[in-house]
Parts: C-alpha cells; sequence; structure tokens
C-alpha cells in the first residue's frame, strides 16, 4: 500500500501494477497504481478480512487512508459505501496514479492530497470513523503515527494498521495503554489490526 522507496523512472507498469476492488459499488473493478519501488497494495484477502471486520457496508461513514500508495484500501471503503475518503499520498508518481483511478471511477467522494502524512494531520480539523494506517515497514512510522491520529478520529473511530512485526510490540511503545488491539491477523510477513483508543483513559 505504501511507498517504502524511491521510484525508479525504468520500472514499467505491467500487471503486477494493478489490483481489484473486492466488493461494493465498483466490485471487479481494477485500479492501476504506480511502479515506484516498494509501493505495497494490501493482498486482496487482508482486505477481504479487515472489511467483514469492519462490518462489510462502509455506509456514511468518513475515512482517512493516510500513506495511501496503490489507494486500494481508499478505493475499496468509496466501493463500499463510506461518504468520504480523504487519500493522502507524498510520492509524485504515486499520487498522479491515484488521481487517474478517481477520474476512471467517477470517485466524487474522494479527495486526494499530496502531502506527508504528518504535515496533513498538523493542519486537519476533520473527524474521522476510520483511519487507514500503513506506512513504510521498518520507518518506525506507526508508533507515531496511532499518537498523533487520536485526536482526528470520532467517538467510535477505529484504525486499521499494518506492520511487518506484531502490533502488541507497536502498541508498548505507545503511552498510558491508549491504544488497544480489537482485532488482528497475520498474511506473510504481514502483521495487521483492527485498533481503538480508550476514551479519558489516563
Amino acid at each position: 500500500m505504501t511507498v517504502h522507496s524511491k521510484p525508479s523512472a525504468s520500472r514499467k507498469p505491467n500487471d503486477a501494477n494493478r489490483v481489484r476492488i473486492i466488493g461494493g459499488e465498483w466490485r471487479s473493478r481494477l485500479i492501476e497504481f504506480s511502479a515506484a519501488d516498494g509501493l505495497r497494495p494490501t493482498a486482496n484477502r487482508v482486505r477481504e478480512t479487515l472489511f467483514n471486520w469492519l462490518g462489510q457496508t462502509l455506509q456514511g461513514l468518513r475515512c482517512l487512508d493516510l500513506f495511501a500508495g496503490s489507494g486500494a484500501l481508499g478505493f475499496e471503503a468509496a466501493s463500499r459505501g463510506a461518504a468520504a475518503v480523504v487519500m493522502v499520498e507524498s510520492s509524485r508518481l504515486a499520487f498522479q496514479a491515484l488521481r487517474t483511478n478517481k477520474e476512471n471511477l467517477l470517485a466524487t467522494q474522494c479527495r486526494l492530497v499530496q502531502q506527508d502524512a504528518a504535515g496533513f494531520l498538523a493542519r486537519n480539523q476533520e473527524k474521522f470513523d476510520v483511519v487507514f494506517l500503513d506506512p513504510p515497514f521498518g520507518s518506525g512510522l506507526l508508533s507515531v503515527m496511532l499518537v498523533d491520529v487520536e485526536e482526528h478520529l470520532s467517538a467510535q473511530g477505529v484504525v486499521y494498521a499494518e506492520w511487518g512485526e506484531p502490533l502488541e510490540h507497536v502498541l508498548s511503545m505507545i503511552p498510558d495503554g491508549r491504544c488497544r488491539l480489537v482485532k488482528r491477523g497475520k498474511a506473510g510477513a504481514v502483521h495487521f489490526g483492527l485498533l481503538s483508543f480508550a476514551k479519558g483513559a489516563t
């Protein structure tokens, strides 16, 4: 889902640079993403598990895809009825592909922001019901972003996260035990889970 390293100008899009939307209005539609090195779309079976956790439909919900990358999670959420999806991506190549896919899908409920995640959160005043959080593995950003994203969640808001190590280790770095793991799974080397914050915890 996320760009992990600098894009290579020599790489060309191919069949491996496409991902299929698996549910909702745009079910079976393909989205294409850039050939940026290290861009890792969330696998189909992981997305299927995630949206089972979320209840299949996201009707009326507001979503934030902070490291949008391929757009697989953001467009999937929009396909399943999300009222608004903000997709934040700093890579120029990845952002261009997101814009093309938005136009092809007529995804008017999606708003694209070309900016780094921390910069977006520093200026954002909106609240979101679901936040997709998949920073580059090995960057150390997940625990930082989890702390920063809490104030951007609605009262019942949840965070979906992916990481290259057990999420319990990431949560141990968050002060006060405010964040808890509600659901978790593992696919290959990828650990993923649904997290919530204990409102008013001290």
